[in-house]
């Protein structure tokens, strides 16, 4: 019975976080956040040209990720197929963000959202220009992270996207901007990471800067053990490295104890090294931190069944062994 109730309590855990999932937007929403996403055009000192995306926020203003635009001699954004130049910039290395001023810049701003509001699976979707592409690409996912950092969150999507998207946006389904499309893992199952709309709107009261200014790297960007946890973690889980994910996880816990995400990596290398009590209780703690951590949730479903199985075998066996006796 007690096997039964945790197994329901599972069950309908997952299917009340799967309903949070919002629906698609409408499609004209996207149509309508096209004019308001462009094409980031940049000649670079060594001679080669960058492309990039950016987001109008609001009158000759656009902004796109820094690494597009870093060690450029000039920065145009094209608007109806025609260049416009930059005339300044507010930079924010560290979160690789920076605004653009474009003089005679006639796009619509879209409006900003709020990326601390956001849930896990909600739904989101992307507009930039991957690639080469001459018109913007969407594409669509839900949200599986969002790792706190400088008075908001990062958030890891499923929704992808490619090389010439960065500084696109990211918006929710009524069409606010809450992230601003900037990094992906490496490998085959890459993970999609988003910088919040909390940062742009805090660069949007610096004052601006002329072109040309001495960049730093981006946090991303750093040396491996300078980088956050929730960067380290992704190539030890990925790669199914148990021992190296329960060192680093240990350590975020220990750094980031309120996080939910720490407790989840720590207790999935558990689960993997059979250490069962202490991956349940883990599995647990994530989600009194976030009731609506999926993962957290199905690994549960698992430790029960495996529990269940175990008790059988176990009742069984002493069946058999009565049997003999007698």
């Amino acid at each position: 019975m007690k096997y039964y109730l945790a197994t329901l309590y599972v069950c309908l855990l997952s299917l009340c976080m799967a309903s949070t999932v919002s629906a698609t937007p409408a499609e004209s929403t996207v149509e309508t956040l096209n004019a308001s996403v462009l094409r980031v055009k940049v000649n670079l000192a060594n001679g080669s040209l960058g492309l990039g995306s950016a987001v109008v926020i609001s009158q000759n203003q656009v902004v796109t990720n820094c690494h597009v635009v870093n060690d450029a001699t000039d920065i145009a954004i094209i608007v109806n197929g025609q260049p416009l130049n930059a005339t300044s910039i507010k930079a924010d290395w560290h979160h690789d963000l920076c605004i653009l001023t474009v003089d005679g810049l006639n796009a619509p701003a879209v409006k900003l959202g709020a990326s601390k509001n956001l849930h896990y699976e909600d739904s989101i979707f992307t507009v930039g220009y991957p690639d080469k592409t001459q018109t913007p690409v969407s594409t669509f996912g839900a949200i599986k992270e969002l790792f706190p950092m400088d008075d908001s969150v990062i958030i890891r999507a499923t929704s992808s996207f490619k090389l010439g998207a960065s500084g696109g946006g990211a918006f929710d389904d009524a069409g606010n901007l809450v992230g601003i499309i900037t990094l992906k893992s490496s490998g085959e199952h890459a993970y999609y990471y988003y910088m919040p709309v909390e940062w742009v709107q805090a660069l949007m009261s610096k004052p601006a800067e002329s072109l040309g200014k001495k960049s730093e790297k981006p946090f991303w960007a750093k040396d491996t053990t300078q980088r956050p946890y929730f960067m380290q973690v992704v190539r030890p889980y990925l790669g199914q490295e148990w021992k190296a994910l329960l060192k680093v996880a240990k350590q975020w816990t220990q750094t980031e104890p309120g996080t939910a995400e720490s407790w989840f990596y720590l207790a999935a290398a558990e689960y993997a090294t059979k250490d069962y009590a202490n991956a349940e209780a883990h599995f647990k703690k994530v989600l009194t931190l976030n009731h609506q951590h999926v993962q957290a949730a199905d690994y549960l479903q698992k430790i029960s069944g495996l529990t269940a199985k175990a008790t059988v075998t176990s009742n069984q066996m002493a069946a058999n062994q009565y049997a003999l006796l007698n």
